[in-house]
């Protein structure tokens, strides 16, 4: 039996595929450099989420105008009177993750310092949320096996995800949540095990700091980055100066702000090369910020900071050859 010869072509265009995507493993010092905040509240209705949100976004937008991508009916826009720091608001009826990735690209586009989705849970289980993909792709791919079509669901959901903790600003996300009670082996009396998100299980683990809040308005850290919030628990809090002021201080000790415009002006420069956007493309890639999403300055269409670096320096090579 004889072989038929190598397709050399299909190994060059592999090559120049995995040019951006096969980087080396280099390990840096680290740094706080670029980090921004990334906040998590979840409650039941009545808690104060939204208000205590937008009281932590004011804080950390330091007197700039922000963004409020609301699902939540207007309901951010009420308090708009309350505080002292003007916002603009972005109301969302239907919920597909990539429509929040939209929505962030916009918000990177106008420069917003900070971004508060207000809430989170309506992109997991509401109309066209992550559930209803998985229902979709189940339907028109695999047969009605959702289990099969996690595999789909599960892609959107981290796309989402990694585009809001990319968000070059800082962000704030509520949660609509309940009470979790658990019927304990030999009792017969359900058991409180706190509240449960109305999102993907972990999804906390996601923010670099996470809350619950109850019916009493009272604020407890479940998770945080930052040492001044652990085990602390808030009543009544002032998002402003009890949460964002301190974890802005902690962010700023000893790391600064990275303009990730400076970035996306050079992906886009008219005098850029193949290797010159190669060599951007790792500096991105070691700050973490390739998931940034931005609109694409051709097609108005939302993609990634990484991705577009990633388009020209390739067609800049195929056009080489």
């Amino acid at each position: 039996m004889t072989l038929p010869p190598p397709v050399r072509i299909g190994r060059q265009q592999q090559s120049q595929n995995n040019e951006f995507d096969d980087g080396p493993f280099t390990f840096r010092p680290a740094t706080k450099d670029g980090f921004n905040a990334t906040v998590a509240i979840q409650g039941p209705s009545g808690s104060g989420k939204t208000w205590t949100g937008l009281s932590i976004a004011s804080g950390l937008a330091e007197g700039q105008r922000f963004a409020v991508i609301d699902t939540e009916r207007g309901a951010a826009a009420l308090y708009v009177n309350d505080l002292d720091v003007a916002f603009d608001t972005l109301p969302m009826h239907r919920f597909n993750p990539r429509d929040l990735q939209k929505a962030l690209a916009a918000a990177a586009q106008v420069g917003y310092p900070v971004v508060m989705v207000d809430s989170l849970s309506h992109f997991w289980k509401g109309t066209d949320g992550t559930l209803d993909q998985v229902s979709q792709v189940a339907d028109s791919k695999y047969s009605g096996n959702k289990f099969a079509a996690w595999k789909d669901g599960g892609e959107i959901q981290d796309d989402m995800i990694e585009a809001l903790m990319s968000y070059p600003g800082h962000v704030v996300a509520t949660m609509r949540a309940s009470e979790k009670w658990v019927l304990e082996k030999g009792s017969k009396t359900p058991v409180s095990k706190g509240l449960l998100a109305e999102q993907r299980k972990g999804i906390e683990f996601e923010f670099g700091v996470a809350a619950e809040m109850d019916e009493a308005n009272r604020l407890r850290f479940i998770k945080s980055r930052c040492p001044s919030f652990r085990g602390l628990v808030l009543n009544q809090p002032n998002g402003a100066q009890d949460i964002a002021k301190p974890y802005l201080d902690w962010l700023r000790d000893g790391g600064k702000e990275i303009d990730t415009t400076v970035w996306i002006d050079a992906a886009g420069d008219a005098s850029a090369t193949a290797d010159s956007l190669l060599a951007l493309y790792r500096k991105v890639e070691a700050a973490s910020a390739l998931a940034t999403p931005l609109m694409h300055p051709e097609t108005g269409q939302p993609t990634s900071l990484g991705a577009f670096i990633k388009e020209r320096g390739t067609a800049l090579k195929n056009a080489q050859q």
